[in-house]
């Protein structure tokens, strides 16, 4: 039995096809979707790299189809629910529940370069099954 008192979210996995294939990793935050594209399918223990995307609108919890702006289509691969285990500038570490994705995802963030740009790359891991 757990204690933590903060309530699951959503979450959702969308493959989507635009100049290529990646997958939308979305996490439900409280002004809408925190999202991150990773390049490769998505292997448990497998450290994958990530890329922060812009926050996207809740109804890509639900929505399949094609995007706006001849941004390609997309197509739901797995969704659930999630609990924040840590939740940082630089990092985040939540349980998912999902009918296929199911563990603990590690997505951190890394400098680039020392130039001093401030830019960073992320990385994503499944610490869990998929079934």
């Amino acid at each position: 039995m757990t204690h933590d008192r903060t309530p699951a979210r959503r979450f959702v996995l969308l493959e989507h096809r635009w100049n290529g294939v990646h997958w939308d990793f979305m996490l439900e935050a409280e002004a809408g979707l925190r999202t991150w594209a990773i390049d490769e399918p998505i292997v448990p223990g497998k450290v994958l790299p990530a890329r922060a995307l812009d926050d996207h609108r809740a109804i890509y919890l639900d929505y399949e189809g094609p995007v706006s702006g001849g941004r390609g289509t997309v197509r739901r691969i797995d969704q659930g629910t999630y609990v924040v285990g840590e939740w940082t500038e630089d990092r985040v570490r939540a349980r998912i529940a999902g009918s296929q994705l199911v563990g603990e995802v590690l997505l951190w963030s890394m400098l680039l370069d020392s130039s001093g740009t401030g830019r960073t790359n992320w990385k994503f891991r499944l610490v869990g099954n998929v079934d």
